[in-house]
């Protein structure tokens, strides 16, 4: 059977030939979905559907087939990460010139042109972060607050902004939402009308105010308007699930008049609503657009039957829900990697009785030829890491933890790829695997890896990851073409695999996938969260914890303990397991380890 081409690597490919080329590899739906180019069109696309595939390849037979001119084509998404994904992926199939940003990327772009046309001077300055500045604000008021209170503020002012809520409206509002504790809503209130007025004093703009000021200059100048709709006709939204109200009200501005839309996402998945996130948009779309053209991508090419399955048990009967269909595979790779298990669920007495579990069960694994990057542990908040990092030390396996410094941050990293840059200028004609581990060895870089577990290791786990990019790259591939390609991923964030197992947050998880998920620390008040009260937010946690089960590819471990640390065992399993209970083996286990 053909092989969809988002099953493929994500490695570099030769530009199609034609446009039908590019319809070659998907499925039925991708291949519909790819054939609507214009119009309101909306891609309902579950877990591992290949809709980052389907939307690229859907822009690239635009621009193949002469529908599109590529320069006016905007792909827009939620982070810079997917939005290098999006490059990435259009530049190798021929699309190179396609616009692919973030929402604030884009509308900084364009605000930065149009301020000194309609305000005149230079733009003002973007903060960083509101700490300082709300700190500010504070003392203005004779208020005292806490590094931890100061960022609850800023969440507050954000969701208040992408809300598109005026400050008489917040005030109107603010007592009954959850503000932190030495705070009432008229302290907030104020605090709100400070913050506004130093930053305005200062002459300083935050990333909300971007999209506002971009969204009022299209709004209240027709030129603008003009403008920005002659360079941009043809649009496309990713994850247009976690689409806020003042991103939609932006959008719809650029749009103007015009209809040629295509929005992806997946209700399910909606896992950002406390930040402003609504999935109302996506579910609304086919009512908002008569005509719309709605395609369903259910199609898992991702994860294994069992684990579909338990994801489908998970979220049946909810609003906007796909039913996922794990896809067919040829009896020959079934045979060869065997069936793959149902997902299991143990129960343990303690939090560090968890984690040594999980850790002793990825020493096995890894062990037995298991890639320790094919592994992942989820939890729901950061503090959980701790635990599982002590233990996966003592396990003697290495890890890294997502969310943590980046790679290309790291100092031995920043200096070898210093020390490439010096070598690249000079004319060294050598194959450039043995350039580069001339330049790694000088930074203490061994083939062999270093016993244990600790700084050493970890600096060698850094440097050899360089060296695996340079095994990697084409043949051919001069050091100049190298380092140039490691800086623009530096740039964009792209960052090499590590030959480690990742801890993150179910949050910092999306978007990502491993053969082996270990999901940990199911229990009522970690999932659902202790403060997530009402339907609503039930439901939010519902939804992160189906994120965390469809990032498995083949093996999904779930787990709970009974107590915290030095805590009673007071702990009750998650009221999700329990509707997972009755097809999950070992569910029933209370066993301690």
């Amino acid at each position: 059977m053909m092989t969809p081409a988002h099953s493929q690597p994500s490695n570099p490919v030769s530009t199609p030939r034609n446009a039908e080329d590019l319809l070659s590899g998907l499925d039925a739906d991708q291949r519909m979905a790819a054939e609507a180019m214009l119009g309101p069109v909306c891609l309902l696309a579950g877990a591992g559907t290949g809709k980052t595939t389907a939307i690229t390849h859907r822009i690239a037979y635009g621009v193949a087939t002469g529908v599109y001119s590529p320069s006016r084509v905007m792909a827009l998404t939620f982070t810079s990460r997917a939005a290098a994904e999006l490059r990435g992926r259009l530049r190798n199939l021929g699309a190179p010139t396609v616009a692919a940003r973030t929402f604030h990327a884009a509308a900084l772009s364009q605000l930065g042109f149009f301020w000194p046309q309609v305000i005149g001077g230079t733009m003002p300055r973007i903060l960083d972060s509101k700490g300082r500045v709300l700190g500010h604000a504070a003392e203005t008021l004779k208020l005292k607050l806490d590094t931890a209170t100061l960022r609850d503020l800023a969440a507050e002012i954000e969701w208040r902004k992408v809300s598109r809520l005026t400050l008489n409206q917040y005030a109107a509002i603010a007592p009954g939402r959850a503000l932190p504790a030495m705070l009432d809503a008229d302290k907030m209130v104020a605090l709100h009308r400070a913050y506004e007025d130093v930053k305005d004093e200062r002459r300083q703009l935050d990333f909300e105010d971007v999209l506002l000021a971009t969204a009022g200059m299209i709004e209240c100048e027709p030129r603008v308007a003009q403008q920005v709709r002659e360079q941009y006709r043809f649009f496309v939204i990713d994850e247009y699930q976690d689409v806020s109200p003042l991103q939609q009200y932006l959008l719809e501005l650029w749009l103007g008049e015009r209809q040629d839309l295509c929005v992806v996402g997946d209700a399910s998945q909606t896992i950002y609503s406390f930040a402003g996130a609504s999935s109302k948009y996506l579910l609304g779309f086919g009512s908002r657009y008569e005509n719309a053209k709605v395609v369903r991508l259910e199609q898992n090419y991702r994860s294994a039957p069992p684990i579909v399955a338990t994801a489908n048990r998970l979220m049946r009967g909810r609003p906007g829900a796909l039913t996922l269909v794990a896809s067919p595979v040829d009896r020959a790779a079934e045979a060869a990697r065997g069936l793959a298990p149902e997902p299991t669920v143990n129960a343990y007495q303690t939090d560090s009785a968890e984690a040594r579990a999980v850790a002793g069960q990825i020493a096995d694994q890894i062990a037995s030829g298991t890639r320790p990057q094919d592994i992942a542990v989820l939890y729901r908040i950061n503090v959980q890491g701790a635990a599982l990092e002590t233990a996966l030390n003592d396990a003697g396996v290495s890890y890294q933890l997502r969310g943590g410094t980046r790679f290309f941050d790291l100092p031995e990293v920043k200096q070898a790829l210093m020390m490439l840059k010096g070598a690249s200028v000079a004319a060294i004609d050598e194959p450039l695997f043995k350039t580069v581990s001339d330049v790694l060895r000088s930074l203490g870089w061994t083939q062999t890896a270093p016993e244990g577990r600790g700084a050493i290791r970890d600096r060698w786990e850094s440097l050899n990851a360089v060296m695996g990019m340079a095994e990697a790259a084409p043949p051919a591939t001069t050091l100049r073409q190298f380092v140039d390609e490691i800086f623009a991923r530096s740039a964009a964030q792209h960052e090499p695999t590590m030959a480690a197992v990742t801890l993150a947050t179910l949050h910092s998880a999306k978007g990502l996938e491993w053969d082996t998920v270990y999901l940990v620390g199911l229990s009522e008040g970690l999932v659902p969260i202790t403060y997530a009260k009402g339907f609503d937010a039930i439901d939010e946690e519902r939804r992160l914890l189906y994120v965390g089960i469809t990032r498995a590819r083949q093996r999904l471990h779930l787990s709970w303990a009974a107590a915290g640390q030095g805590r009673a065992a007071d702990r009750q399993p998650s009221r999700f397991l329990e509707e997972l209970r009755s097809r999950t083996p070992g569910a029933a286990s209370t066993r301690g380890v």
